[in-house]
């Protein structure tokens, strides 16, 4: 009995372990800058169109940034710039690699989190260079020249190739040559230059974020949030970021496009330059009459996913109308707070349970019997258990045809919004049932496939080396595309994609060569650069040499300074050099005395002679008494004064008769004639008047 315990919980365990790997990456790419030319190459298609901002990368998508153009790429915590003429790739992004590729071009890692068990590789056409600590560096590859240069401003970088490996620690740069052998010189770190300054200045806009206060320090893009939104308390979800660069009427998951990216499948894109961390973790609440975003715990490394909604109709006779054809319409609304998220993808139950508790608090015997009873055995149904928030807000649900929701349009152009009254007609469901198309993979920009800008080709086929091997390259989505359409809107199953690459082995657009095994270890001698006049040289540092010498010991890394300006550095030790030994010391002969000196005796002690005695004080005498006042005579008081006679009573006059009067002729009065009987009165001299302080 025990014996069939054991191996029933062998095989519990192999097959959760087995579901585990089919599971997608928990972390994604996103394309988070971009000015002037630049193109992309999604995965499984031959077509270059033009760059979106937001749009999800992951392994096997390529980018190009023409003449005059720069880019950013974010993977959590992680930055990739990419300077003008640029043509970079994913190797391999999953939970524990970020592999990608430098064909030709300069691009600046700054690496912040890097985590115990991860690897952080970037593969030009010589060398393969790998991130060991948290730092900046910048690599610019040549390949016409087979040149790589590796500028560490802080952290360690291990290089690889031609069968040696050294490393470059902070402030040093090196210069590799060679393709099958190489030969490098590692010196002092020049100044940094127009695009070092750059690239210090974004790094700036997240190491200063006020965001970071309230979000997971790996959520992609949360230092966006600062400039578009502000952070307020909610009594029900805590900290709750409310966006106000938005229009009257908005509502998330309305102002963007929907785009087919494997292995999630319907992948949201938005149009708004903050429009990726709200939308790919997290939830939505509708708080005092406007929409906040609540993040999910930051003690928790967020899982990453395609779009936080949940679906209504979507084809095969599940929709609805709102004004478009019957049964052909596409609908959605944002997730509310503690709400599951069920993926229209193929994922085991650790997936699921992280997928949601990294992303809204929400109690994991609750996740199980969701993942048991729901997800699991009521996939092809419409979800009945579980009561949506946001479902009954106006203007949460928007709804687009079928057929312009599969091309990648814009559902601000096209979407119209779901009275709650109409939603009886459509149950929510995990996925819409809408196959892609190719116009789903290529996005917004599809109708660019034939003008974009692209690589050369020579770029595009020549190999890198690489130290970490790559997974396969992806199925093409031209052999993928009918089967997609049997099951629409559910990804292939890895399983499904290992049959078709099976069938017919798929050629690598970019051939990756691994790195020769290590046979040396060559000792870095430190050169220093050659003086220039005002211009701060950094630490100087020493030419290669390609032989099998003991490596120098490990030396500690700097606090990383980002390259905004030139900071005084301090010089390399250089040991003195070597004085001649001393002499051992010898002690000087002990001289004898011819005689000795007799010891001279002490004068006996006189006591001083007596000080004068001071003469005696006479006795103190006090003085003679005061003699006391006459005394002063008594008060007499003042004779009483005379009372005034009494005044007589008043006695008012007799009086007058009253008499008719008349009224006198009239006659012209003169003003200001004085009466006949007063003389005018004389005007007061000068010498009369009195000053006007005495007055």
């Amino acid at each position: 009995m025990r014996q069939t315990q054991r191996v029933l919980f062998i095989l519990a365990a192999a097959s959760a372990l087995l579901a585990a790997q089919d599971d997608p990456p928990g972390r994604a790419g996103r394309l988070a800058y971009l000015a002037g030319s630049a193109s992309f190459q999604p995965a499984g298609v031959d077509d270059w169109v033009d760059a979106t901002m937001n749009r999800t990368l992951t392994t096997g998508d390529h980018l190009w940034v023409g003449d005059g153009g720069r880019a950013e790429v974010q993977v959590g915590s992680t930055a990739y710039r990419l300077n003008s003429n640029t043509a970079f790739q994913f190797l391999n992004l999953d939970d524990a690699t970020e592999q990608v590729s430098l064909s030709e071009g300069t691009l600046t890692v700054r690496l912040r989190r890097p985590e115990d068990g991860q690897t952080y590789e970037v593969d030009t056409p010589n060398v393969a260079i790998t991130l060991l600590q948290s730092g900046a560096y910048r690599i610019d590859a040549d390949p016409n020249s087979q040149t790589t240069t590796l500028t560490v401003w802080g952290g360690t970088a291990e290089v690889t190739g031609g069968g040696q490996a050294f490393t470059v620690h902070p402030r040093e740069q090196a210069v590799i040559n060679g393709d099958q052998q190489i030969t490098f010189n590692v010196q002092g770190a020049p100044g940094p230059d127009a695009w070092d300054n750059w690239s210090g200045g974004r790094d700036r806009l997240r190491d200063e974020s006020v965001s970071a206060r309230y979000v997971s320090p790996e959520i992609t893009g949360y230092e966006d949030l600062d400039a578009n939104g502000r952070w307020a308390n909610s009594p029900d979800y805590g900290q709750v970021w409310y966006p106000t660069a938005v229009s009257a009427g908005w509502a998330p998951y309305r102002y963007g496009h929907w785009a087919w990216v494997a292995p999630w499948g319907w992948t949201w894109v938005d149009d708004a330059s903050w429009g990726f961390a709200p939308f790919h973790y997290g939830r939505w609440a509708y708080v005092g009459g406007a929409w906040g975003w609540c993040p999910g715990p930051m003690a928790v490394r967020p899982v990453y996913a395609p779009a936080l909604v949940a679906w209504v109709g979507g084809g095969g006779g599940g929709g609805f109308g709102v004004g478009f054809a019957a049964g052909a319409a596409v609908a959605w609304f944002a997730l509310g707070p503690r709400e599951p998220f069920f993926p229209g993808y193929h994922v085991s139950q650790g997936y699921f349970t992280n997928v949601n508790v990294s992303n809204t608090v929400i109690n994991r015997t609750v996740i199980n019997n969701y993942y048991n009873t729901t997800y699991i055995n009521n996939r092809t149904t419409n979800i009945t258990n579980v009561s949506y928030v946001n479902q009954r807000v106006t203007g949460a649900v928007v709804a687009v045809p079928q057929n312009q929701f599969a091309s990648g349009q814009s559902v601000g152009r096209i979407g119209r919004v779901v009275a709650p009254a109409q939603l009886q007609r459509g149950g929510v469901m995990m996925a819409p049932s809408v196959a892609p198309q190719r116009e789903s993979v290529l996005g917004l920009h599809a109708a660019t496939a034939g003008r974009a800008a692209r690589p050369p080709a020579t770029i595009m086929a020549r190999p890198v080396v690489a130290r970490a091997t790559p997974p396969p390259p992806p199925v093409s989505f031209a052999r993928q595309q009918s089967i997609l359409a049997q099951n629409p809107g559910r990804p292939l199953a890895p399983a499904a994609i290992q049959q078709i690459r099976q069938s017919a082995p798929v050629q690598r657009p970019t051939p990756v060569r691994i790195a020769a095994p290590v046979q040396s270890r060559p000792t870095v001698v430190v050169q220093p650069r050659a003086a220039q006049p005002g211009v701060v040289q950094p630490r100087p540092v020493q030419p290669g040499a390609a032989q099998p010498v003991p490596t120098r010991p490990a030396q500690p890394t700097p606090a990383y300074r980002p390259p905004d300006r030139q900071q005084p550095v301090t010089p390399a030790y250089r040991p003195p050099q070597q004085q001649p030994a001393a002499p051992a010391y010898r002690p000087p002969p002990q001289q004898q005395p011819s005689t000795v000196r007799p010891t001279p005796e002490r004068p006996t002690y006189t006591a001083p002679q007596d000080r004068p005695q001071p003469t005696q004080r006479p006795a103190y005498t006090p003085p003679p008494e005061r003699t006391q006042p006459t005394q002063r005579p008594a008060y007499t008081p003042p004779p009483e004064r005379p009372q005034p006679a009494q005044r007589p009573a008043y006695t008012p006059p007799p009086q007058r008769p009253q008499t008719e009067r008349v009224n006198p002729p009239a006659e012209r009065r003169v003003e200001n004639t004085p009466r006949p009987n007063r003389p005018p009165e004389p005007k007061p001299k000068p010498e009369d008047k009195k000053p006007e302080h005495d007055r």
